[in-house]
């Protein structure tokens, strides 16, 4: 006889993808790519998923979570958490089947944060998946969240629905690189200053006061504020750290110099957080996509840094500028094509230093 069994989904039974905290029997998710995996032999697996205090109220459509979840790398769900709790049957068979699970929230934490709640499988119990050799976490704005990489159109606004971190450039490169991922990052966020449409400093979107969180939300949920709860940096140190802000301080340091040495000097301060918090990571400092103006500040900064602690694991890379000719994404964001080019270009970057083969 086939019975049901119900499983939380704790690190006994899944491995966490991402910054994820597990709480009163729920795994709360909140930035892009966070999640869960599992492997099971059985006949029938269900997945249910809570969302925030926000999820039901259709004024927030545009802000909805939206999650995928893939069987055995084949994605099967991709919906929109409209609703406080949903279950997908994620499997179903009459045979005895061998499977990877995989449940990745593909939209950003400041719309919404969702909840792994229960998982239902008809078979063996659930156990996590290997760790892969290598960690990258990567600290980015709205292009490492894969801002409206499913919407063609440049004059478009943004919609949770349009945006899919497993498009970005930083989930490729970990996938290219077969190494595990962490995410952290928030659209129109940067070092200094958010994107500014009228040259004012926008200082309550910074990355760098967040770094330390779980993550930022402003959509509430009783049981999960992802801004008061601190990052354990034992859990897992990251083997390296891309770094790609500035694309947003760019709006507002312009090609004043003041404001672009300002940006510098943060960025130094930045760069001696992430040290203190992961002592053995590889940091890689990247900007470029939609900008370069920057990056010669970046590289100032890194050379500052170094000077200044002696900090040899640390290099400076300069992505390729967007191309009109690849298209672009809602907001003129990069499309997809430009992603994966940005992938591929990291990837090689990774494996020029042969980080990737020690």
């Amino acid at each position: 006889m086939n019975i049901k069994n119900d499983y939380f989904a704790s690190p006994s039974y899944v491995k966490p993808l991402g910054r994820t905290y597990f709480h009163n029997n729920r795994l709360f998710c909140a930035l892009s790519g966070t999640g869960a995996e599992f492997s099971f032999s059985g006949t029938s697996c269900l997945i249910t998923i809570a969302g925030d205090s926000n999820s039901a109220n259709p004024l927030f459509a545009n802000s909805h979570a939206r999650i995928a979840i893939y069987v055995n790398e084949n994605r099967v769900i991709d919906d929109l958490i409209n609703q406080p709790s949903k279950t997908y049957c994620v499997l179903e068979s009459e045979v005895k089947t061998d499977a990877v699970i995989s449940i990745v929230k593909l939209s950003e934490s400041p719309m919404s944060t969702i909840s792994i709640d229960r998982i239902t499988v008809t078979g063996s119990v659930p156990q996590p998946t290997k760790e892969k050799e290598r960690l990258i976490e990567f600290i980015g704005d709205s292009i490492t969240c894969g801002y409206g990489i499913d919407d063609p159109v440049p004059e478009h606004s943004f919609a949770t629905k349009t945006e899919d971190v497993t498009k970005s450039y930083a989930y490729q490169a970990a996938q290219s690189l077969n190494a595990d991922y962490s995410i952290v990052s928030f659209s129109g966020y940067g070092i200094i200053s958010g994107f500014t449409g009228n040259d004012s400093k926008l200082t309550d979107q910074l990355v760098p006061p967040l770094y330390t969180k779980l993550g930022y939300s402003w959509s509430q949920n009783r049981d999960f504020v992802p801004s008061d709860i601190k990052w354990d940096f034992t859990k897992r140190q990251p083997d390296a750290i891309v770094i790609n802000l500035g694309t947003n301080d760019d709006s507002y340091t312009k090609d004043i110099v003041s404001r672009q040495e300002e940006y510098a000097a943060e960025y130094v301060n930045f760069l001696k957080l992430l040290r203190a918090c992961n002592p053995n990571a590889l940091l890689l400092c990247t900007l470029g996509i939609m900008g370069d103006r920057l990056f010669p500040f970046i590289q100032k900064a890194a050379a500052v840094y170094q000077s200044e602690t002696g900090d040899a694991n640390l290099r400076t890379m300069k992505f390729d500028v967007q191309d009109a000719s690849d298209g672009y994404s809602s907001n003129f964001h990069p499309s997809a094509i430009t992603h994966g080019k940005a992938a591929n270009k990291l990837s090689d970057e990774f494996k020029k230093f042969q980080f990737f083969s020690q």
